[in-house]
């Protein structure tokens, strides 16, 4: 069996409104010194098999298809 995971973040220059209302959440709980907050998804996935070549072609297959909107999102994808 084969662990992966993925992050997708928005890329830079898009506008990300909930880091927005996290990061006043955060100041508004009393924790100083933010610089700034962006938020994303992780997606834990596990695969039948050990070829991992061919697994991280699915995984960015399904990046591309499904789990990250890439007009708009970045993803990286780390075999585990």
């Amino acid at each position: 069996m084969i662990k992966a995971r993925v992050t997708v973040t928005l890329k830079n220059g898009v506008l990300d409104p909930q880091g927005k209302a996290i990061e006043g959440a955060l100041t508004g709980l009393g924790f100083d010194g933010l610089e700034g907050v962006r938020q994303g998804k992780v997606f834990d996935l596990e695969l039948s098999g050990d070829d991992k070549a061919n697994a991280g072609k699915d995984i960015e297959a399904m990046c591309e298809k499904l789990l990250a909107n890439t007009v708009i999102e970045d993803y990286s994808i780390e075999i585990l």
